[in-house]
């Protein structure tokens, strides 16, 4: 078996006014915020999914259903340790996340130390093991309308 193994993440959420924003595992103060069963960080859930496709555990759907009352507005720094927990299970360790947002609003460039703070602290690795870019959608689609926001991960993961 190869020591190394990646996965890709993707997540989606529709924005809404009146809602949260959590994007890292933080929130940030905008007048519209993601839409979802959890706290809709869709940067955590691209990360979750990565992660767990890169160990072949399934995806963050299989583990935390959004038809379970369990999972409702969840904190998702909470479902990402148990994935964290989940590949320690499996003896992997976390090689390196790279990640991108795409957003046309806010501006997430001042956010990032904070991000990278915290989901370092979660994932238990260094903030130099996080990439974490973002982009717009030129105007174009739902992330262009403002209407949506969505994250891709791949990470790379090794057996301990």
């Amino acid at each position: 078996m190869t020591p190394f193994r990646i996965g890709f993440g993707f997540d989606v959420h529709q924005l809404a006014e009146g809602k949260e924003l959590w994007l890292g595992g933080i929130k940030i103060e905008h007048y519209k915020g993601a839409v979802g069963h959890s706290d809709a960080d869709v940067l955590i859930h691209a990360i979750c999914d990565a992660l767990l496709g890169a160990a072949n555990l399934g995806d963050i759907g299989k583990h935390f259903p959004d038809t379970s009352s369990e999972f409702k507005g969840i904190d998702s720094k909470i479902l990402l340790s148990r994935v964290i927990e989940l590949l320690e299970k499996e003896k992997y360790k976390i090689g390196n996340i790279d990640s991108t947002l795409s957003l046309e609003k806010p501006k997430i460039m001042s956010h990032l130390p904070l991000m990278l703070k915290t989901l370092s602290k979660v994932m238990k690795i260094e903030e130099s093991q996080i990439s974490i870019k973002a982009t717009t959608n030129e105007k174009l689609g739902y992330i262009g309308n403002e209407s949506g926001v969505n994250a891709y991960a791949v990470a790379l993961i090794y057996k301990a």
